[in-house]
């Protein structure tokens, strides 16, 4: 079972991964421009009015944030290990989100209108860099916390070796010396960093800014149970999402 389990976290991080990749292109793809080549967030016109186009796009950025909220909940994973092995609880989490992005990506319907578009070659430049310094900042702060537990690997292959998975412990590595959710806001500049963004960028960005703020809510509730007043002191000390200042944000 236990060799079982680690094929199976292998593929659904290679899955997510590919995923993860994807959103590269299916955001910025357009401005790279990668649009000819692939399925990008404004590629091609719109089969349906924009009432309709909204609803479709806001169903499938919900559909990804009931399934990010429901299954990181602890009550969820408890119920969810009486049926599947613990090792290959976080596996599972991972495989429905690729599927999830993967359906978002097939399924968005473009919405090509436009909202702005910078016209300049410099601030062209600044706003792509930015984009990249994004989705920079979200990667290495999954390894600075600890990658190959968060996307489950970490788990299979503790369970292929038959040792326990070491107890969580609190750190504050690098950017989180300064910001408590680095992940985050790494996310907030890449969707919003574009030149030229369109309404269905618009959406996307702005829903998924949304589900962003609701779920730290739930994950500092989350994290302030299990490590407890070092949680609550490391909030005093520490902005949420913008890295200066005091942590009233």
């Amino acid at each position: 079972m236990g060799f079982l389990a680690l094929i199976y976290g292998v593929i659904s991080y290679v899955l997510f991964f590919a995923a993860f990749l994807y959103i590269i292109v299916f955001v910025g793809g357009d401005a790279l421009p990668l649009d000819m080549f692939a399925k990008t967030i404004d590629a091609g016109t719109s089969p349906l009015s924009w009432a309709p186009a909204v609803l479709v796009n806001i169903g499938l950025l919900m559909l990804f944030g009931l399934q990010h909220t429901i299954m990181a909940r602890q009550g969820f994973k408890k119920a969810m290990t009486k049926i599947i092995p613990w090792s290959i609880e976080r596996s599972t989490y991972v495989l429905l989100t690729a599927i999830i992005l993967f359906a978002i990506y097939t399924y968005w319907v473009p919405m090509p209108g436009v909202v702005w578009s910078i016209t300049s070659p410099a601030w062209s430049m600044f706003m792509l860099a930015l984009f990249f310094v994004g989705i920079g900042i979200v990667l290495l702060s999954t390894f600075l916390i600890d990658h190959f537990e968060l996307f489950g690997l970490s788990q299979v292959w503790h369970r292929f070796k038959g040792k326990e998975l070491p107890k969580p412990e609190f750190r504050t590595p690098l950017f989180y010396k300064n910001v408590r959710h680095p992940l985050y806001l790494g996310w907030i500049i890449f969707f919003w960093a574009t030149p030229h963004m369109t309404v269905g960028h618009l959406v996307f960005a702005s829903v998924w800014t949304i589900y962003i703020f609701v779920a730290i809510g739930y994950e500092e509730r989350d994290l302030t149970r299990l490590f407890g007043d070092r949680y609550r002191n490391y909030v005093a000390k520490v902005p949420m999402i913008i890295p200066f200042g005091k942590s009233k944000d």
